[in-house]
């Protein structure tokens, strides 16, 4: 033994960078053993078990002074409790991981929806989308659909045509020669014998996308916030005569054979955000508390043929049309950091898929200070959410975005802004989220399979608990819910503004209504072509929302609004 001992303390005494290398991979395999025994340790049964242990011992105080439906939240809430990491939550790495673990296979599931599509003909679907009407004929000089288009000579697909003119609220979608893409509100041509549409799309053989002046026309089944749109402009309504119109539109002309582009052109070179269109005259201006644009009248009010376009709405004297052009209203853009350190803490909390993103986006606009956030997205800072960088201790924003539930965050926070959504709508959109980014869609393959189940397993109990720890260990909280904030914006967001401490100014705050979107909403197009929730689903579901509501009543606030309750 002592022979082969020598041998090899000659040779490394031959070789002393033989030796330290075999020294420092030794040192490397251990800490590596190391550090995976601890991982190991951290997520074993064990470490499991106290956390589960610790969430139904807190889940089950709850079922002392709120009772009705918390034993069934008790039974299936297995969310771990999230803690106060700067950098996100739990469920956010998890999102993270499952994105990297997606490009490392290679797969794209944005994709699987048009692969779904291959091999049917897109005459035959009328699932809820669009719905194939006919062949058209188009003219390069007096086009059968006014509104935008694009086009694309190697991948061009039925589905993004429609995609795409949805996403801008148009009512119909046309492709033609194969390549070309047509949004528009009406068609205007006759239509053509359907053989007359026979070249294939440039991205999906198996389908048609009109032919040479020959259009292949989809009507799109948008969602009801969709905007109706005559080329550029928005069209916002039929509205009264304003008592003082030379106060509430300085600007106007009278234009030979008047038309929705004439009126439109003229208030976008006068930088204007309204056209407003009263017979043969075209006024200009921004919305006011003279003309808010609150009071909408029956459209067949302004019924009055256009001399100059036999297919569109003019107005008259008394009741005018009304469109939004592309001119951005300067008046709530200007954006801040608040001048001197905020004394108080204001979280802006919401289960995720509530319209929190959107919620910061108006109170910007509103308040003309940035807003922070718990977390840090990039995506968000490079949207323009500038507070996104800051910590959220720094007292710089004017509110702070949270998703965090447990008791020590809360109480973090002096007072709190709580935002509520229809739980079936704010699954989905976390879902979207989850699985497709923030403006994306989760693809059939999700929807269809096992995520979408455990999914709603995980987080709907979640979204019960959320608001009953914000109600219980909050202080000072002002409940808006998501769906009264879309119905009446003008009064809920003057609401939040004043809870924050802050002067209203209408002006503003009619600004924001005419660019209430920002950049995170999606397209109103793919609906799901089928109920994604089970009866057990909603079995569940459903007894979660009436213990939020009787949560809230309890504590002297209007319960949930109607849409949410089961019938």
């Amino acid at each position: 033994m002592a022979k082969p001992l020598l041998k090899i303390q000659r040779y490394f005494r031959r070789k002393p960078v033989r030796f330290f290398s075999l020294i420092l991979l030794y040192l490397t395999a251990g800490s590596l053993v190391f550090l995976h025994a601890g991982f190991v340790g951290d997520n074993g049964p064990g470490a499991r078990g106290a956390r589960d242990s610790l969430i139904a011992s807190e889940m089950g105080s709850w079922a002392s002074s709120d009772t009705r439906g918390l034993g069934l939240m008790s039974r299936v809430f297995k969310e771990k409790r999230r803690s106060g990491r700067r950098f996100g939550p739990p469920w956010m790495k998890k999102t993270r991981q499952e994105g990297l673990g997606m490009v490392g296979r290679g797969r794209d599931y944005t994709s699987n929806w048009n692969r779904a599509l291959k091999g049917r003909n897109a005459k035959d679907l009328d699932d809820g989308r669009a719905k194939y009407i006919g062949c058209y004929i188009d003219d390069t000089q007096k086009r059968a659909l006014r509104g935008v288009s694009f086009f694309d000579y190697k991948k061009m697909t039925v589905f993004r045509c429609q995609d795409n003119c949805a996403e801008r609220g148009y009512m119909f979608a046309g492709l033609e020669f194969g390549a070309e893409c047509y949004c528009g509100h009406k068609i205007q041509a006759p239509n053509a014998s359907d053989s007359e549409c026979n070249m294939e799309c440039k991205g999906e053989k198996s389908n048609v996308c009109g032919g040479p002046n020959r259009l292949s026309i989809y009507r799109l089944e948008l969602s009801q916030e969709s905007a109706r749109r005559y080329g550029s402009a928005i069209f916002k309504g039929c509205f009264h005569q304003p008592d003082n119109v030379t106060l509430a539109l300085p600007f106007s002309a009278v234009i030979q054979n008047m038309s929705v582009d004439k009126c439109v052109d003229m208030c976008t070179e006068r930088e204007k955000s309204l056209a407003v269109l009263a017979g043969d005259r075209c006024y200009c201006g921004f919305p006011t508390p003279l003309f808010s644009l609150h009071e909408l009248e029956d459209e067949g009010m302004c019924l009055n043929r256009c001399q100059g376009e036999e297919f569109e709405s003019c107005g008259n004297d008394k009741y005018f049309v009304v469109y939004q052009t592309q001119v951005q209203d300067n008046r709530c853009m200007d954006r801040h950091f608040l001048p001197t350190r905020a004394k108080q803490l204001v979280a802006l909390a919401s289960f995720p898929g509530a319209g929190n993103t959107w919620a910061r986006h108006l109170i910007e606009l509103a308040t003309g200070f940035y807003t922070g956030s718990y977390y840090f997205d990039g995506s968000l800072y490079n949207k323009g959410f500038k507070g996104e960088r800051d910590h959220w201790r720094s007292g710089r924003t004017i509110c702070i975005k949270t998703h965090e539930s447990g008791r020590k965050e809360i109480e973090a926070f002096d007072s709190s802004i709580l935002m509520i959504r229809n739980p079936y709508k704010a699954l989905m959109a976390e879902f979207n989220r989850k699985y497709g980014g923030h403006i994306g869609f989760a693809s059939q393959a999700h929807w269809r399979g096992k995520e979408w189940p455990e999914f709603v397993k995980n987080y709907a109990p979640w979204w019960a608990s959320h608001t009953l720890d914000w109600l219980h260990y909050g202080r000072n909280v002002h409940v808006v819910h998501f769906e009264d904030l879309k119905r009446d914006l003008f009064t809920k967001l003057k609401g939040m503004v004043e809870f924050l401490g802050l002067k209203v100014s209408e002006d503003r705050l009619l600004c924001v209504e005419g660019q209430k979107d920002g950049n995170f909403k999606r397209s109103g197009l793919r609906k799901l072509e089928y109920d994604p929730y089970t009866p057990e689903m909603r079995s569940n579901i459903n007894e979660l929302i009436r213990t939020v509501d009787a949560a809230l009543k309890k504590r002297n606030m209007s319960g949930v609004p109607e849409e949410y309750m089961p019938r």
